[in-house]
């Protein structure tokens, strides 16, 4: 599973799209605030190594829906400043929590700036990509993320939750389609896997 890990992170970027040198933070953060909407597949690396795919729907500031393909075919939404967690497997309400309560809440503010004071923990460049590291200076404990940009242009390639209890999540981002005009249908509460919004 590592080895599928590897060769994936291996591909999430042509050589041409790599950056030079280091990004800086304010031009980072820039990218960010200019970054309104953003439909895209992704990779996710799970803790124990197992691997889900799916979809993905930004639009910021706020909103952010995760459609997992099938066997999981679960469904998690940021909203309303509440992150729900859609399981066609339970029987049960969809689990909720504070989106304030991730560190996914960083990307999706209203206005990012990784200037702020002990908001960036890391900020390095590993030959290819710049690796920024940022917790919630309101909610440390929280957890933080560790975010991947490639230069010229920057784009944003891959994330890590890293959580308190030591645990782990990547996601790794297919290519971005940003700009477009998404149906707010993509962010209702009244949503189910499988929605046909692919």
């Amino acid at each position: 599973m590592k080895q599928i890990a590897f060769a994936l992170a291996l591909t999430l970027a042509t050589p041409a799209a790599w950056a030079a040198d280091k990004l800086p933070l304010s031009q980072i953060s820039n990218y960010l605030n200019g970054l309104k909407t953003v439909e895209t597949t992704f990779t996710q690396v799970n803790d124990d190594g197992s691997l889900s795919t799916g979809k993905l729907w930004i639009a910021r500031p706020g909103k952010m829906r995760f459609e997992y393909d099938p066997p999981d075919s679960a469904v998690v939404l940021a909203r309303a400043g509440t992150v729900q967690i859609f399981d066609p497997k339970s029987n049960q309400p969809p689990e909720q929590y504070p989106l304030k309560r991730t560190p996914l809440s960083l990307v999706l503010a209203r206005n990012v700036d990784l200037g702020q004071a002990n908001m960036v923990v890391g900020h390095d460049f590993d030959g290819t990509a710049t690796v920024v590291t940022a917790q919630d200076p309101k909610n440390p404990d929280s957890g933080r993320i560790e975010l991947m940009f490639t230069g010229d242009p920057v784009e944003l390639r891959k994330w890590v939750i890293h959580d308190n209890a030591g645990g782990q999540t990547t996601v790794l981002l297919g290519q971005l389609d940003t700009g477009k005009n998404l149906s707010s249908s993509l962010f209702s509460s009244k949503i189910r896997s499988g929605s046909g919004n692919r």
